[in-house]
């Protein structure tokens, strides 16, 4: 493997990754009851394979051949894998399923719209959804902790990454279109104390109201300062980890038609109502209100960041510094500023994945300014002061090492693990029963499980 597979297979692999997520999301489908290939005492039927390939497809993969050939391969090597999890006694625990459960369970809703069109499509309630997958959850963790055990000791080295770099044919290197690296200090405008008490008040009125008849989702229709308030507030059913603490704790708290005291979070101010609540799925709804923030404050701010600015710039301190001292935004604070692209998991970022204003502000910038406190929103929508840096601007370019190398170094480790995983499938398939219908030994990917398998030199 080289870096092609950074740029091809491994968003093929991304887009598996996706699919795994996604494959809750599939309706009953007709099963095709024969086998495609056993490992172990494991058995991939023809109908995973026909499965994640469909799924693949509806993920905009193309229909290149061999791609259900590919499909087959993966399958049978996580068949392997999670054979000899099971050989290995490695465990998992109820808490590691429940959590995947409810990462997945969310993540379906979320494409859905609500819990009821989930349990409509799937003409199941969510606690019987949650017990059909338990078990393919469990396999798929066991699957992924066994893969981790083999690589989790792979690591690799600058001089490494160089190596892997000169390897790759200079024809075969991948264009990079242009990027930039930021830094940022974000300074929340403090809420004012008569602000907080006149929010607070209103929310105390609207709660005496609804304790004394009046409905909580028209006064939400008519208050709340919430996208949510069209729908009278309801959030619907979403389990622990989705809220942010403050709004969780008081929620969880509840029960049916309750309402909680006024909770402040970083969105502003809030009542909750209880509706209903199943096992760690809560759904509710509630009243937002968004702080106005007064001159005080706000000239208060930016003095405050104008100081910082000052003593970054007269080098009494350090951008790196000074954001993990006075910086607001959690993201990045502990991380010298330095703001990370979620989509990669790198401090790269295309143009058009960066918060417009803040590039307006970046396009005006050379690498190594540092931006004088801009008022800017915070990713909370709240009113905040933001110092930039530009730590790096590239222009579209053929991969180097000078400009990519976290890029070039996650595709080093990659290719790594990989052959570690390659080394131990050559290992264990002599060992271990392997068995691939007729179908798919015609398929290039599927040629190394015939190969000296132990079925192969029982025959």
């Amino acid at each position: 493997m080289n870096l092609r597979f950074s740029i091809s297979a491994l968003a093929a692999a991304i887009v598996l990754l996706i699919a795994k997520d996604c494959a809750l999301a599939q309706p009953k489908a007709q099963v095709i009851d024969q086998v495609a290939a056993v490992a172990g005492s494991k058995i991939l039927l023809m109908s995973e394979i026909e499965a994640q390939y469909r799924q693949l497809l509806s993920q905009g993969a193309p229909d290149e051949p061999g791609l259900k050939c590919r499909v087959a391969d993966q399958l049978l090597l996580n068949k392997l894998l999670l054979n000899q999890a099971i050989l290995d006694s490695i465990e998992v625990n109820d808490g590691q399923i429940d959590g995947e459960l409810d990462r997945r369970i969310n993540y379906m809703i979320s494409q859905l719209g609500t819990q009821a069109r989930l349990e409509e499509y799937y003409e199941k309630s969510i606690a019987e959804i949650r017990d059909e997958f338990r078990p393919l959850i469990k396999d798929q963790l066991l699957t992924q902790n066994m893969q981790s055990k083999i690589t989790g000791n792979v690591n690799i080295s600058p001089a490494d990454v160089r190596e892997f770099y000169n390897s790759i044919p200079k024809d075969s290197l991948p264009f990079i279109n242009a990027e930039l690296e930021y830094a940022q200090i974000v300074l929340n405008v403090p809420v004012g104390e008569e602000e907080k008490k006149k929010l607070k008040d209103r929310l105390d009125g609207y709660r005496k109201r609804v304790l004394a008849g009046d409905d909580f989702a028209t006064l939400a229709i008519l208050y709340s300062q919430d996208g949510s308030a069209k729908n009278g507030g309801e959030l619907d059913f979403v389990g622990r980890g989705e809220f942010v603490p403050e709004f969780e704790s008081a929620a969880f708290r509840l029960r049916p038609g309750e309402i909680s005291e006024v909770v402040e979070t970083k969105f502003g101010f809030h009542i909750i109502q209880m509706i209903e609540r199943r096992g760690e799925q809560i759904n509710v709804r509630h009243i937002l209100l968004k702080p106005s923030y007064g001159q005080t404050e706000i000239n208060a701010t930016l003095a405050k960041a104008d100081s910082i600015y000052s003593r970054i710039m007269d080098k009494s301190i350090t951008f790196q510094e000074a954001a993990q001292k006075f910086s607001s935004d959690t993201e990045s604070r502990y991380n010298g500023g330095n703001v990370i692209n979620p989509r990669t998991g790198i401090a790269r970022f295309e143009s058009d994945e960066v918060d417009p204003n803040v590039f307006f502000q970046l396009e005006k910038m050379n690498v190594g300014d540092i931006s004088k406190p801009i008022q800017a929103l915070s990713i909370e929508g709240n009113t905040a002061f933001r110092i930039l840096y530009l730590k790096s601007r590239t222009a579209p370019h053929t991969a180097n090492l000078n400009d990519d190398y976290q890029r070039l170094q996650q595709a080093a480790q990659t290719e790594r693990e990989n052959m570690a995983l390659e080394k131990w499938v050559g290992q264990k398939k002599k060992v271990t029963y392997i068995q691939v219908a007729e179908e798919y030994k015609s398929c290039p990917s599927m040629t190394r499980w015939i190969e000296e398998s132990l079925k192969t030199k029982n025959n």
